[in-house]
């Protein structure tokens, strides 16, 4: 891939990862749209381990602190996590959900899934969802009351997020907020949450790029850049998302979401059409 392509992509990835927008979404047609190649399997390793890495940076004492508080060691630096400290173990109980729907549905995530039609309609359909969790959310608790059943929820929503187009961080923003969490503590649990999944993911990647022969020695430069831009870019929009939730609610990204999805949906009967 030409560098000016790996810096848009990872771009977009990690920007759309964090906001609640759908970063299989970009991903998907931004390609499509600008007439681009796949990236490719190595590209899309890169794009995991740099939002993974972006995730732990900025996350790191509050990992620290879920490790400490979950294996019983005395560590309290957060006052909302001292206050939970089985916080790490119903993250983990949380994951199971994404992990199950991974190995069931892949091939369908990874296929007929990614059409427009699929993708559009569910850009507009958790974009509305959006709407009623952040007017209808109590937004009475933090890290500190999370509860089993709330991570349940909150993870059996992260499971759907494998339909393309759903965004892992709006559909379990949705839930924790629908489960009465306020806004930031709602993205700080979808955010510490992602973690594994991504981390899944990229092992999933490294494995199949294993069997294929490893990276090839032309896209080596193209990883370690993305890598770099992806993790640089998702640390600085997650740090800005989470002090926008202090103050603002998650309307401009309900309306971006049904615009950007009408569009999408329009462009497919539209290119369809002249296919045809």
């Amino acid at each position: 891939m030409p560098l000016y392509q790996v810096l848009v992509l990872a771009i977009v990835q990690s920007v759309t990862e964090f906001l609640p927008i759908s970063s299989t979404a970009h991903l998907a047609l931004a390609p499509w749209l600008l007439g681009w190649k796949d990236p490719g399997l190595t590209f899309d390793i890169a794009l995991h381990l740099g939002t993974l890495a972006a995730i732990v940076i900025y996350f790191f004492r509050d990992w620290v602190q879920l490790i400490a508080s979950g294996l019983g060691l005395p560590y309290q630096r957060d006052a909302e996590l001292s206050r939970n400290p089985r916080l790490l173990w119903l993250l983990a109980l949380a994951t199971l959900p994404a992990g199950l729907a991974g190995a069931i549905f892949h091939r369908q995530a990874e296929g007929p899934w990614r059409g427009p039609y699929v993708i559009g309609g569910m850009l507009i359909a958790v974009g509305v969802l959006m709407y009623f969790a952040d007017k209808l959310g109590r937004r009475q608790r933090d890290l500190g009351g999370i509860s089993l059943p709330d991570s349940l929820v909150i993870g059996l929503a992260q499971a759907v997020a494998i339909i393309p187009g759903t965004s892992r961080s709006g559909i379990t923003i949705s839930a924790a907020l629908l489960r009465g969490l306020d806004r930031p503590a709602a993205a700080r649990f979808s955010f510490l949450l992602s973690a594994p999944v991504l981390a899944g993911a990229a092992a999933k990647a490294l494995w199949d790029l294993r069997k294929q022969g490893g990276i090839p020695p032309e896209s080596q430069l193209s990883l370690l850049v993305g890598l770099a831009v992806s993790a640089l870019t998702g640390w600085l929009v997650i740090g800005l998302f989470l002090r926008f939730l202090k103050r603002h609610g998650l309307k401009l990204f309900v309306y971006y979401r049904i615009i950007f999805g009408i569009i999408v949906i329009a462009l497919a009967i539209l290119f369809s059409r002249t296919a045809g």
